[in-house]
């Protein structure tokens, strides 16, 4: 099963991963015309400060075992057997936001514009290869591994 890996010690801050990630759930255009105040492009990740002034990227990890599916009511979020990534199926989702209080690294949130469905990593579902945050990454911050 392939993850991202992050090695925090390489981020640089830039948030081309969140820029890519924005671009590649929008559908058309490029990232030069990305509207960063529009509730609709969202990031499904975000770099964080830590206590000492350094970068903390904050990405899905799709959990082994995880907590925020177990805590859907409505089965939204499953955990593909073959892939190992967790998925949301916003049709099916409840809009109760216990996944977003379960998750235990904080990385599930409402969506900015509607607060009506959840925003999380699909790990580029759509796109064949690695995801965009991880081919845009100019530090090889973010990795996919192949995990077991």
């Amino acid at each position: 099963m392939k993850r991202i890996m992050i090695d925090a010690d390489k981020c640089v801050g830039c948030k081309n991963c969140s820029i890519a990630c924005m671009q590649a759930h929008r559908g058309s255009g490029s990232t030069y015309d990305i509207c960063l105040t529009d509730p609709d492009n969202e990031s499904r990740n975000t770099i964080l400060l830590d206590e000492q002034q350094g970068y903390k990227p904050l990405f899905c990890r799709h959990c082994a075992e995880p907590a925020c599916a177990s805590g859907c009511i409505s089965t939204a979020l499953v955990k593909d057997k073959v892939t190992g990534h967790v998925l949301y199926d916003r049709e099916k989702c409840a809009q109760c936001f216990m996944c977003v209080m379960n998750c235990p690294f904080g990385v599930l949130k409402p969506d900015r514009g509607t607060g009506t469905y959840v925003v999380k990593c699909d790990f580029c579902a759509d796109n064949d290869g690695d995801p965009q945050c991880v081919k845009n990454c100019p530090t090889k911050a973010i990795q996919v591994r192949e995990v077991k």
